[in-house]
């Protein structure tokens, strides 16, 4: 075995390499702007100037006279689409604001104008040509800009319900031995996948094809069709692979049903190709927030008392918020707490999911003040946590289903060598280098939803699984062709992954790390209802309740034999049945999945549950990362050398697949910290660095060394596949344990992010 391909270790799957990797390293796997087109026009955006305000006019003269242009599509001739609804369990879209329909500017970027050219070239040139006349509006920008509005989230969010507190936490934290304030900051930040955001629709007669990356097919399916006012069974989307997503294509986003409109008017395909700069504000982002925490504890270090109030900016449209304190207020022992989310609206694009959405910023805060209220103990900040571990999550005494958080800090600390830790600020370093430690805590909430797979397996053994899941460069495909390899006893080379396509089985959004819990699920449901099947006709004593022979859509195999790793003669069992090829589809929702989970799915619903939601338990995956910076005494230069996590989720379905995307959160992780923050004018609301030369992101340089843990853990609670998901487990906290490493190296406590060399004093 190598780095690479960890040996896996109990309870974890073998670290098979890539299913896709031929395919992507060869250049044959296909992404959305790669699929052919017929006879194709090209489309080519006009982004607005302002952030508030209204068009008054256009002069397109100069446009028209491009060569090849076909047509130039305003709010003034724009194809009518119904209302979008905001991406929730009852909706699809990631904002309502809905571009052409109207002259007024709701925020900067905002598309105003579509080209429509024979060529990509003369589109760009006609769009470039494009003159607009604006009346202008003084916008607000961000926090503190005059005319913002402040509001709690609870009442004016669906999807954020509660405000968790417990206890008496003003009365606890008045008479706490040891107290603690503190504020903290984090940026704007934008998702900048590596494929651009695309997307090309072709009718054929009244059916339409949509080719654009999406992490939620049925979603993007079921959404662009309302807005059209079409049945979804008209719509097809297709995308077999996504260049990176991390949130920004988990909901439909207004170009669709343009693009798709103006196909339709124009009879023939549309190609569009946004670029990097009109990324910034055509999709979503993660929106700034603000945070004060206040702890209390006794002097042996237990929490009597834990305050989180966040902050977070939205449009003026949406009123979206992500809530972390749903995690921060039950990550620790703690018999008060109480807790505030507010949403402070301005004239900005809609925020929208990336990647840990709540955990990446509210843990920040919370990790940040453990290691400060450690420091004002006197205590080690390892330990700190062990004396506040738990089993059972505060707010309402539920269980965890597992927790590993201890596990993973003794081990990623021995690793990293924490014991050789000179606990006072300022006291380790190396020539002109100041060298600081910090550590920090992750946690991702264990999430699944309702998903349907159809598996087809041949006498020979060649399998075909079918699932419209979503390959967004995590390993979806390989870790469901080994789980049907696994479960139908053959070859991984035999079992072919169809995904990426609307016109397969559902499958729920790929985010929230529910993907391979959820889809790993249903696929090895449905192949035990194969082995069901065929193990009927090899020893039909074997079901001896004929009331329960007939397995149907969503039910459980009934029989031990069909369930466990048994070896299945396929020869004999197709010579008993007769037939070549068998075939079973079924839908399966994880325990505790609404009524109407199964309808929800086919209409591109939400559906998710896991996390704090469960009704008995609490399912969470945890980590510990530990970090090194260097400081430069002189230059104030700051260097992260070294990064270390331990993660335990539940069954490893591969650990080399899961190590990447653990390593790869480890660094964005570290990228949050150090260098990511989209930069606003705030005089008019804009975005300035909307590009991949100042919008700065890690490079190999970054990044020397990076060591990835994988723990052994067993959950039976959460699903068939024991599975906990990890692709947002890694990037939570680590932002925390820099800024801990870096009080640690120059005594200087940074609370506000990203830290730049700017930011120390030393």
């Amino acid at each position: 075995m190598t780095a690479a391909a960890p040996e896996p270790k109990a309870n974890m799957g073998k670290p098979l390499s890539r299913y896709d990797a031929v395919s992507k390293v060869t250049g044959r796997a296909t992404y959305a702007s790669d699929m052919p087109l017929a006879n194709p026009a090209y489309a080519f955006l006009v982004t607005s100037a302002i952030a508030k305000g209204r068009v008054d006019g256009f002069d397109l003269d100069d446009a028209r006279a491009v060569r090849g242009v076909i047509d130039i599509v305003t709010h003034e001739n724009a194809p009518k689409l119904k209302e979008s609804k905001l991406f929730s369990n009852g909706g699809y879209a990631g904002t309502t604001i809905q571009p052409l329909k109207s002259p007024d500017i709701a925020h900067d970027g905002q598309i105003i104008a579509v080209v429509i050219a024979e060529s990509y070239e003369a589109a760009r040139e006609a769009a470039n040509r494009v003159k607009v006349r604006y009346t202008i509006a003084a916008p607000s920008a961000t926090f503190d800009s005059p005319g913002t509005t402040t509001a709690a989230a609870k009442g004016q969010n669906a999807q954020f319900k509660e405000d968790p507190k417990v206890g008496d936490f003003a009365g606890a934290f008045e008479a706490a031995e040891i107290q603690l304030t503190a504020s903290y900051d984090t940026p704007t930040q934008h998702h900048n996948p590596m494929e651009l955001f695309t997307t090309s629709c072709a009718w054929i007669g009244d059916d339409l094809v949509i080719y654009e990356p999406s992490q939620y097919v049925y979603g993007l399916k079921n959404g662009v069709a309302e807005q059209l006012g079409i049945d979804a069974g008209k719509v097809r989307v297709v995308n077999p692979y996504v260049g990176g997503g991390f949130g920004s294509r988990g909901s439909m986003t207004p170009r669709t049903a343009i693009i798709a409109g103006i196909a339709r008017r124009l009879n023939r395909p549309v190609k569009l190709v946004a670029t990097r700069d009109q990324g910034f504000t055509i999709t979503t982002y993660r929106a700034e927030t603000r945070h004060e925490i206040k702890l209390g504890a006794s002097r042996d270090g237990r929490l009597v008392a834990l305050r989180h109030e966040g902050a977070e900016l939205s449009s003026r449209a949406d009123a979206y918020c992500v809530g972390g304190t749903k995690t921060t207020t039950r990550l620790y022992a703690c018999p008060n707490v109480d807790s505030l989310v507010s949403i402070v609206r301005a004239d900005r694009n809609t925020p929208g999911f990336m990647r840990s959405p709540p955990e990446v910023p509210y843990l920040f805060a919370l990790e940040s003040a453990m290691d400060e209220l450690a420091v004002k103990l006197n205590m080690d900040p390892v330990e700190l946590r062990r004396v506040n571990d738990t089993t059972n999550e505060p707010i309402g005494g539920k269980p965890y289903t597992s927790r590993s958080l201890m596990a993973c800090f003794d081990e990623a600390a021995k690793a990293f060598g924490w014991a050789q830790r000179s606990p006072q600020p300022k006291s380790m370093a190396e020539g002109d280098w100041l060298i600081g430690y910090g550590c920090a805590a992750t946690c991702y909430p264990t999430q699944m939803g309702p998903a349907a797979a159809r598996v087809r397996l041949q006498r020979d053994g060649r399998t075909r699984v079918e699932i419209a899941g979503h390959e967004i460069g995590t390993g979806a495909y390989t870790v469901i062709a080994q789980t049907a390899a696994e479960r139908l006893g053959v070859p991984l080379e035999k079992v072919a992954v169809f995904m990426g396509d609307s016109d397969l089985p559902p499958a729920p959004v790929a985010g929230g790390s529910n993907s391979t819990a959820s889809t790993c699920s249903a696929v090895m449901m449905v192949c035990d209802q194969i082995r069901q099947r065929l193990f009927k006709a090899v020893m039909p004593d074997s079901l001896t309740d004929k009331a329960k022979e007939t397995v149907g859509i969503g039910q459980a195999p009934t029989t031990q034999a069909a369930k466990s790793d048994r070896p299945l003669d396929l020869e004999k069992a197709f010579d008993t049945l007769g037939v070549g090829v068998v075939e079973e589809y079924g839908e399966w929702k994880p325990e505790g999945a609404p009524l109407d989970s199964f309808r929800a799915m086919h209409s591109g619903h939400v559906r998710l549950v896991g996390g704090h939601q469960m009704k008995d338990k609490i399912a969470y995956a945890f980590g510990a990362e530990f970090v090194e910076v260097r400081v430069n005494r002189f230059t104030h230069e700051i260097r992260c050398p070294r990064l270390v996590g331990a993660f335990a989720a539940g069954r490893i379905m591969n650990p080399r697949t899961a190590r990447s995307q653990l390593m790869g959160g480890l660094i964005w992780g570290m990228s949050s910290a150090l260098l990511e923050a989209t930069e606003i004018d705030e005089r008019n609301a804009r975005y300035v660095n909307d590009n991949l030369a100042d919008y700065l992101v890690p490079v190999n340089a970054d990044v020397a060394g990076v060591e990835v843990i994988l723990l052994s853990e067993q959950d039976d609670h959460i699903n068939p596949a024991g599975a906990k998901g990890l692709g947002e487990l890694a990037n939570v906290g680590t932002n925390a344990a820099i800024c801990n490493a870096l009080y640690h190296a120059t005594g200087q406590r940074i609370r506000k992010l990203p830290v730049r060399l700017e930011n120390i004093e030393v």
